[in-house]
């Protein structure tokens, strides 16, 4: 008879120990691990095939990859260009995405308008294990949604909702959301690690099986990340998450990883009383309010996935009553600022070491990339000296820790985007400009020193 053996798993990274500790050993999460059974094989019943004997194991299964053929995923539009866009072009057949938010982002909203405007011949199936089916109906009377005809069903145990899936036989199944649903094969209350993830890897198999493409809505912890194992990221095809800065309409989903199509790719949306709405130019929203009279504002060409944005850059530079000086920055990243700071004192001897320095990115984006260096740079100076930047001028570059200005990717697009908002004047790496840059409506100055950038400026 085979004999059942504790051991305790970690609900984050799921790593498994056989006694209990306080600290996982692998992740170093403190009170993460959990007990769980586990099954021990009875003597003589261990797989002695796979024990050395060479003649006792098949290869007919393996294959050389220059004989796979390569198979074109065929996509369908979800009726939204934003939310195809941070998909990679549509939802492929037999895919599993997860997306998270906060609570209230517009999660549900999202995706009950998408299930009501979906194009072609998709059928959907919303599954709601949060709200009953009066609420769904309410939400879609609200946002004046033509969604007479959408399949719903309110349910919790993820065997029904496969079975009523093999009856009905949608094209697409919405679950919201994960953490609702349970397994009769486990215990455990719903929401647990080991009900999340049962419940995720029988409905990742099913849509693989029957070509199903399933959408599971997921919490979001107070940490910022999807509540659950981490396996649960793994598990599926794609991960999005729907974020705001919180005093903001405008929401951003975002791709962190995506089996069919790239990552970073990043949608624009607007919460208005009808729903939520694309922002089909985010550049213009973005610099809405942007007055270039004002010292301490720049505004830079970013690159989220394959669209460039228009953003500002704010910076304010005051003298600081401690010993201490504060440095405080919003989308942007805090070591990075350090360094430059550094650069500025040491390559421009500016004396800037007893001043607070705050920097903002206005809507809320986030910036990863080191292209903004040289817009945080003269952000602050501007805010520095108290002069304004020359207006209708548009700045990026990475800055080195001599001074010197290095190229950064995708140069030609950035520039056209700022072109065509109107900008008249850029200053960039001299590396970045080619024959091409003579063809655009605005004067390009390109510089490899940041001493270069102070002259002009």
């Amino acid at each position: 008879m085979a004999k059942d053996k504790k051991a305790y798993r970690c609900t984050l990274c799921d790593a498994t120990f056989t006694k209990w500790a306080g600290q996982c050993g692998a992740c170093g999460q403190w009170n993460c691990l959990e007990e769980i059974a586990v099954s021990r094989p009875a003597a003589g019943k261990s797989s002695a095939r796979f024990s050395g004997y060479a003649g006792e194991v098949s290869d007919r299964n393996i294959s050389k990859l220059g004989s796979v053929k390569s198979e074109n995923y065929r996509r369908e539009s979800t009726g939204m260009k934003e939310l195809d866009r941070v998909l990679g072009g549509g939802l492929v057949e037999g895919s599993v995405v997860l997306i998270g938010g906060d609570p209230g982002i517009g999660k549900s909203t999202l995706l009950l308008q998408v299930m009501a405007s979906l194009e072609g011949d998709l059928k959907p199936l919303y599954v709601t294990g949060e709200e009953s089916l009066a609420q769904i109906a309410l939400r879609a009377e609200r946002l004046g949604l033509d969604a007479s005809g959408l399949d719903c069903l309110s349910e919790t145990g993820v065997e029904n909702i496969m079975g009523a899936a093999l009856a009905a036989k949608p094209d697409l199944i919405v679950v919201d959301s994960i953490q609702t649903l349970y397994t009769e094969n486990l215990t455990s209350i719903p929401g647990s690690v080991s009900q999340v993830r049962e419940c995720a890897a029988q409905l990742v198999r099913f849509a693989k099986q029957h070509g199903v493409s399933v959408v599971l809505v997921g919490h979001v912890t107070k940490e910022g990340g999807i509540a659950g194992p981490r396996v649960l990221e793994h598990m599926v095809d794609t991960v999005l998450y729907f974020e705001s800065d919180g005093n903001s309409r405008y929401r951003v989903l975002r791709a962190l990883k995506n089996r069919f199509g790239a990552i970073n790719e990043i949608g624009v949306f607007a919460m208005t009383e009808k729903g939520v709405k694309e922002v089909g130019n985010p550049s213009a929203i973005f610099l809405t309010e942007h007055r270039p009279d004002k010292p301490g504002s720049v505004v830079m060409v970013t690159r989220e996935g394959t669209r460039p944005l228009l953003v500002e850059v704010q910076a304010l530079a005051d003298q600081s009553p401690l010993g201490n000086p504060r440095r405080l920055t919003v989308g942007l990243d805090h070591n990075r600022l350090a360094m430059l700071l550094a650069v500025l004192h040491r390559m421009c001897q500016v004396p800037i070491h007893d001043h607070d320095i705050f920097l903002n990115v206005v809507g809320g984006i986030k910036i990863t990339e080191t292209a903004a260096d040289l817009a945080v740079i003269l952000a602050i100076l501007s805010s520095f000296r108290n002069r304004p930047l020359p207006r209708d001028t548009i700045v990026f570059g990475e800055v080195g820790l001599t001074g010197e200005i290095r190229p950064v990717p995708n140069g030609e697009d950035r520039l056209k985007e700022a072109a065509q908002h109107g900008f008249k004047q850029a200053i960039v790496p001299k590396a970045n400009l080619g024959p091409w840059a003579k063809s655009l409506n605005m004067k390009t100055i390109g510089v490899d020193q940041i001493s270069q950038v102070l002259e002009l400026v």
